[in-house]
C-alpha cells in the first residue's frame, strides 16, 4: 500500500522511509506541508499519510483540515507525528481531521501497530466504495444489455435538454426498436433473444462518443441521446448504428440468428424550448413510420405531432 511521509526533518524522513519500506509500504515522501498537499492531491494518492504536525509552509493540522474539507472521498487515513504533549493541542489535532496522532520519539512496534489499523479502515472503505458502485450500477443500468435503463435514460436527456438550452446547443435522440424480435424469442428461444439484446446493446455502444448514451427504453426497444448533435447528423449517426446491428447475425447458442432494426429520428434546435415528451414523442412517431415503411431503415422526425402509437 502507499503511504505518504510529510517531515521536513532529512534524518528523521529517512528513518521512516527505510523502516516503511521494509514493512512494505510503497514510500512517497515530502519535505514540507505545501509538497505534501500537492501530492495529496494526485491521481493515485496515498491513503495513508504520517505528517509531522510543524513543517514549513503548511503544518499538519492544516493539511488535515484541507484534506476533510476538500477531499473527502476516497477516505485518506491520517496519522499526526507530534512532539506536542498537551491535551488540548492533540484534540485540536484529531478535530481537525487526523485519524490517530503517534508522539516523538516514537517506537517502531507502536507506529507498525497503528499503521496496521489506518490500512484496515482503508480497506474497508475501499469494500463499503465497490459495493456502493455496485449498487449504483444496479439502479441506474439494465441488468441484461449494461446499458442505462428506462428511468436514468429519460432523466440523461432532462439534463442534457437544460444544458443545451443554457449553451444554445441541439440534442439528438433516436428511438431503434429490433424487427419481428418477437418471432426471434418464439423461433430460437427466449436466452437467445436475451443474447440477441446483449449483442444489439454492445454495438451500439462501440458506436457511440464518450459523451453520448444508449439506453434500453423498453423491450427490445433503446434510446440513444446525442449532446450537440443537430438532426442531420442524428440521421447520419441513426444510418451507422443500423448498419451495424444488421450487417452481421448474431453469434448465439441456438446459431446465426439475423437481425434487423428500425430507427426513428428527432433533435431540438437552438431556440429551446424543447421538453423531453415532445423530443421522445417526435422520434418515436419517426420510428413507427420506418416500420410502416417497411423496417430496417431510418426515418427522421418532420414535426412534434404525435402520428399513432408504435407497434
Amino acid at each position: 500500500m502507499k503511504i505518504l511521509i510529510a517531515e521536513d526533518d532529512s534524518l528523521l524522513r529517512s528513518l521512516l522511509e527505510e523502516q516503511l519500506t521494509a514493512w512494505g509500504y510503497d514510500v512517497v515522501a515530502s519535505r514540507d506541508g505545501g509538497e505534501a498537499w500537492q501530492i495529496l492531491q494526485s491521481k493515485d494518492a496515498p491513503k495513508l499519510a504520517i505528517l509531522d504536525w510543524m513543517m514549513p509552509e503548511m503544518d499538519g493540522v492544516s493539511i488535515c483540515h484541507k484534506v476533510r474539507a476538500e477531499l473527502p472521498e476516497p477516505y485518506t487515513y491520517i496519522i499526526l507525528l507530534t512532539a506536542q504533549q498537551r491535551d488540548e493541542d492533540l484534540i485540536a489535532g484529531m478535530e481537525a481531521g487526523a485519524d490517530d496522532y503517534i508522539s516523538k520519539p516514537f517506537k517502531h512496534n507502536e507506529l507498525k501497530v497503528r499503521l496496521r489499523a489506518g490500512r484496515r479502515i482503508i480497506e474497508l472503505q475501499n469494500e463499503l466504495l465497490a459495493a456502493r458502485e455496485i449498487l449504483r450500477q444496479k439502479a441506474s443500468h439494465d441488468a441484461l444489455t449494461r446499458a442505462w435503463n428506462h428511468e436514468e435514460i429519460l432523466r440523461i436527456l432532462h439534463q442534457e435538454l437544460a444544458r443545451a438550452e443554457r449553451e444554445g446547443e441541439y440534442v439528438g435522440v433516436i428511438m431503434a426498436d429490433l424487427d419481428h424480435f418477437k418471432q426471434v424469442n418464439d423461433t430460437y428461444g427466449h436466452m437467445a433473444g436475451d443474447a440477441v439484446l446483449h449483442a444489439v446493446a454492445q454495438r451500439m455502444q462501440s458506436l457511440i462518443r464518450p459523451y453520448d448514451y444508449v439506453g434500453r427504453y423498453g423491450g427490445e426497444e433503446f434510446m440513444v441521446v446525442l449532446p450537440e448533435c443537430c438532426q442531420e447528423c442524428a440521421s447520419a449517426f441513426a444510418e451507422r448504428i443500423r448498419q451495424s446491428v444488421c450487417g452481421q447475425c448474431v453469434d448465439t447458442s441456438e446459431g446465426q440468428i439475423p437481425i434487423t432494426m428500425s430507427l426513428g429520428v428527432a433533435a431540438s434546435d437552438r431556440v429551446g424550448g424543447w421538453n423531453a415528451q415532445d423530443l421522445v414523442k417526435a422520434a418515436d412517431t419517426s420510428l413507427y413510420q420506418a416500420k410502416k415503411n417497411g423496417r430496417n431503415r431510418v426515418e427522421v422526425a418532420v414535426s412534434t405531432a404525435v402520428l399513432a402509437p408504435n407497434d
